[in-house]
């Protein structure tokens, strides 16, 4: 008897049952290979099929030769997908899983890099990322785009799928059509809600005749864009009836959020709330009898199984918990939530990847995006593994290792393990990125690695043990820029955030960043709530640029704001020397301001850096010439982000 009543009950989608209530949804990938689906996509679905997810929707399938918006994405209206989506759902279905293909055509949200044809908008309305003006489509060409919906389904219900879902929420021209910010049009395809949501039924109804009555057909909307002048929720909650009004429709599924504008909120980091867009699936559910997907950063069983008790919704969409952890709802059911690997919404290796056109991957999951590549065969017997280090790249070394049938001890110098990771997450608003250590830390313990924290390890120690082989996880230690000399009041981000030094309450600080992530904009937060007064400067053009990337810079500039924190771009620091004007300390620091060429003097009371890091590598040299293979992960092999930490982790264990 499982614990989660709700989460484990069937529900009929039309002509689907779905044993359970969790939902892989639509998700970018960038495995497809020449426009076509690929052997990755095919094991990548299959992993969260045998891992126990009630129902599978693949990512978008393009409906027409006019929307190409990203390199690596599926064209739907190529015969030649057929294969490969054949290959897909036999490697689901063998699973007992059912699965459905989502259709889209992105619109405006678009670029003619690939296609070298015009971007197809409703109305000629750039698109704030891509500014590209698209060309309002004609009533022909709308003929078209329809026609190539009910092409695409065809091709879906060829290839061995139990369905489509119909993209009509983030990034879609089909969004674009409903929502009275971008669609401007004066014929009867704009103007009222009825006019505005034409095309979408027009869709419907071409989709559902190329599909039958014995396939399953989705609609998923946007409850909000969060946009001025766009789609809210009462007017989404109206899409929805007459969406269900038109009887062709099984369930709808709900997003939050303009891909484009608000791409913050659809894929929101920890800084967000759980459960945080569940007011649009409630809404729409109080509205509809048709069953409704919920989503919003439910990262848990637990919270899953909230959201439909409380009625929110009937199924829970869960994408970056399953890419975390495969076996997410097996490990539920079988009453083993603990080991669940569960996400951290860090967006490093998903979300991040994507926006640098590189496959999907997983800071905690080495082998999401790797699942068609089988791992090297374990030798012929279990071998005595040393590793040194416990933060995430020895841990994941260590569990990877055990797991493969290798005895493990892991020797951590520390009291505790985590390594820079439990720094990390004792700033604001970054408690969730311990999970990293803890569920890395459970699954040590779970394959039997003997942990044994506050233990030096010397390079006569372990030649002393003489094991079989030592993977090296020492981490990276702080280094001081070169103007910093020995100045006591020019410290680390880890000095203040570790405890070790740093300004007391009420100081006028500098925080100078030259990483652009998360170290600088932690540090700043975490001394403006102690009452400091922060000035974050970078020698870039934006703070903390990378945070764009994992989506986490406009919630970051929301807080920066409120806690009053100064930001300073363009500014490079040449200098630094004791203030000697009679307060009692403080530094003088020399900054350059590029673009002008101005030099100027600041005084600070105390200047915090966010600097490159050197690496920990003494026993690596100790050890060149020892009689057993010895390995390096982490940042002591070179220092960077924990994902490159667990990466090689886990390569080490899996080459042991």
């Amino acid at each position: 008897m499982t614990a989660y009543r709700h989460l484990f009950s069937p529900l009929r989608l039309g002509p689907l049952t779905v044993a359970n209530r969790i939902v892989f949804s639509a998700h970018l990938t960038n495995y497809a290979e020449d426009g076509l689906p690929s052997e990755q996509h095919a094991a990548y679905y299959a992993a969260r099929a045998a891992g126990g997810a009630g129902l599978i929707i693949t990512e978008e399938h393009s409906t027409h030769a006019t929307d190409w918006p990203y390199e690596k994405l599926i064209h739907g209206f190529r015969k030649e997908a057929v294969p490969g989506y054949r290959r897909i759902t036999e490697a689901v279905h063998a699973h007992g899983t059912p699965i459905l293909a989502q259709l889209n055509h992105n619109g405006g949200q678009a670029s003619s890099m690939y296609s070298r044809l015009p971007v197809w908008a409703p109305s000629p309305v750039p698109d704030p990322l891509f500014r590209e003006v698209p060309k309002a489509v004609t009533e022909r060409e709308i003929a078209e785009i329809v026609a190539g919906y009910a092409e695409v389904a065809a091709h879906c219900a060829q290839g061995g799928f139990d369905g489509v879902e119909l993209q009509c929420s983030h990034s879609s021209i089909v969004r674009g059509f409903l929502s009275p910010a971008t669609n401007l049009r004066t014929d009867r395809y704009g103007g009222s809600l009825g006019n505005r949501m034409r095309l979408l039924l027009e869709i419907v109804a071409a989709v559902r005749e190329a599909l039958g009555p014995s396939l399953a057909l989705g609609v998923r909307l946007c409850g909000d864009e969060l946009i001025e002048g766009g789609t809210t929720i009462d007017e989404a909650v109206e899409v929805a009836r007459r969406v269900e009004a038109t009887g062709q429709v099984d369930y709808i599924n709900t997003s939050i959020g303009v891909a484009t504008s608000t791409l913050y909120m659809i894929e929101a980091s920890m800084a967000v709330p759980p459960g945080y867009a569940l007011f649009i699936s409630n809404a729409i559910r109080r509205a509809v009898r048709l069953p409704v997907i919920g989503v919003g950063r439910i990262k848990d069983p637990v919270q899953a199984e909230r959201a439909l008790a409380e009625g929110h919704c009937d199924l829970v969409g869960v994408v970056r918990g399953q890419i975390a952890d495969p076996d997410f709802a097996a490990k539920a059911r079988a009453g083993r939530t603990p080991a669940i690997r569960t996400c951290l919404s860090c967006n490093q290796e998903c979300v991040g990847r994507m926006g640098l056109n590189r496959w999907l991957g997983c800071i905690e999951n080495p082998r999401a995006g790797r699942e068609a590549v089988p791992l090297p065969t374990p030798g012929p017997r279990p071998r005595r593994v040393v590793v040194v280090g416990g933060g995430p790249a020895g841990l994941q070394a260590a569990a990877t290792a055990a797991r493969r049938g290798h005895q493990v001890t892991l020797y951590e110098r520390e009291a505790a393990t985590g390594g820079q990771v439990t720094t990390a997450a004792s700033a604001p608003s970054r408690a969730e990125f311990l999970d990293v250590v803890r569920n890395l830390l459970a699954e040590c313990v779970r394959h039997g690695v003997d942990i044994r924290t506050g233990t030096e390890s010397t390079a006569d120690s372990l030649r002393a043990e003489a094991p079989d082989a030592v993977v090296l996880a020492t981490g990276a230690r702080p280094q001081r820029p070169y103007w910093a000399g020995e100045l006591e009041r020019v410290v680390d981000v880890r000095d203040v955030l570790e405890g070790r030094s740093g300004p007391p309450e009420g100081a006028r600080v500098l925080v100078v960043d030259e990483l652009g992530f998360h170290q600088a904009t932690s540090v700043a937060e975490f001394l403006a709530d102690r009452g400091c007064a922060v000035t974050l400067s970078t020698p870039g053009m934006v703070v903390g640029q990378d945070l764009g990337i994992t989506l986490d810079l406009e919630t970051y500039s929301v807080r920066a704001h409120t806690k009053g924190i100064t930001h300073a771009t363009d500014q490079v620091v040449l200098g630094a020397s004791a203030a000697d004007d009679g307060t009692g300390g403080g530094v003088v620091v020399q900054i350059l301001t590029h673009t002008t060429g101005a030099m100027a003097d600041e005084r600070y009371d105390w200047v915090v850096c966010a600097a490159q890091q050197s690496p920990a590598d003494e026993l690596w040299h100790a050890l060149k010439d020892a009689p057993f293979p010895v390995h390096r992960a982490g940042d002591c092999l070179t220092p960077r982000r924990a994902h490159a930490a667990v990466v090689e982790g886990h390569r080490a264990g899996a080459a042991l």
